[in-house]
């Protein structure tokens, strides 16, 4: 398995903890905030964003799916909206996002449907072949092994199966790069340290996206890990893409 700049990008640099560790930490730490946050630095926006991720499952028709990095299950609760499937699993290494994942569905009576557990993508807690579907919003960029967390998922998904992650990206016009960049490096961690006292978090969120392999070079480390029939598409200017590969 090779390594990447992004895996050795971590919230706390001081910290002697590994990157999985630090990143379920820091998320146990702004869990109670995260959704506010979202909403609140993205506009809005990052709800259309999972909607256009979840659309290319569409065709598909999952009765069974897995959502990898669940946070507070924001991506399981809009499958099960948009797409009706029989069971969604979401898993994540945050127990402190997963038990505010835990509270929606119970308001909003979708616990039947929907089970939230604690799971590493390194070595995921399901047999071969299990799952119709694969959903990642937001979370690959936090795997610490990210080749390793693909060949999981490749494992647990059917014949026929497909992965849709949502990342972050960045853009490439030049004026409206040149915002992004002033949004991302200053805005962001600002306001995060504003509402959440954990600027490093927001911090982190910036440093993890710039080195992310975006782009060709993610459709070629899927591709290396046996996904076939990759594709990307572009949203909002590159702020966001949506990458896919079948099994």
């Amino acid at each position: 398995m090779g390594k990447f700049a992004h895996d050795e990008i971590v919230p706390f640099r001081e910290s002697g903890l590994t990157k999985k560790e630090q990143v379920a930490d820091m998320f146990n730490n702004i869990a109670f905030k995260y959704d506010f946050l979202n909403r609140f630095l993205s506009v809005g926006i990052d709800i259309w964003w999972r909607k256009k991720a979840i659309s290319e499952l569409k065709s598909l028709q999952p009765k069974v799916v897995l959502d990898v990095a669940t946070g507070t299950a924001d991506v399981a609760i809009l499958t099960y909206k948009m797409l009706n499937p029989e069971k969604i699993i979401g898993i994540d290494i945050s127990d402190g996002m997963l038990e505010i994942g835990r509270k929606k569905l119970k308001e909003k009576n979708l616990d039947q449907y929907i089970t939230l557990q604690n799971g590493d993508s390194a070595s995921l807690p399901f047999e071969d072949n299990t799952f119709n579907a694969i959903t990642v919003a937001f979370g690959v960029r936090n795997f610490q092994l990210l080749e390793k967390g693909l060949s999981e998922m490749l494992r647990v998904l059917k014949p026929g199966g497909k992965l849709v992650v949502l990342e972050f990206s960045k853009p490439t016009a030049p004026v409206f790069s040149q915002f992004y960049h002033l949004y991302m490096n200053i805005i962001t961690p600002t306001i995060g340290k504003l509402f959440s006292k954990n600027r490093d978090a927001y911090q982190y969120l910036n440093d993890s996206v710039q080195a992310f392999p975006e782009g060709q070079s993610f459709l070629k480390i899927m591709n290396g890990a046996g996904f076939t029939q990759t594709y990307l598409k572009k949203l909002s200017f590159g702020i966001c893409t949506i990458y896919c590969g079948s099994k």
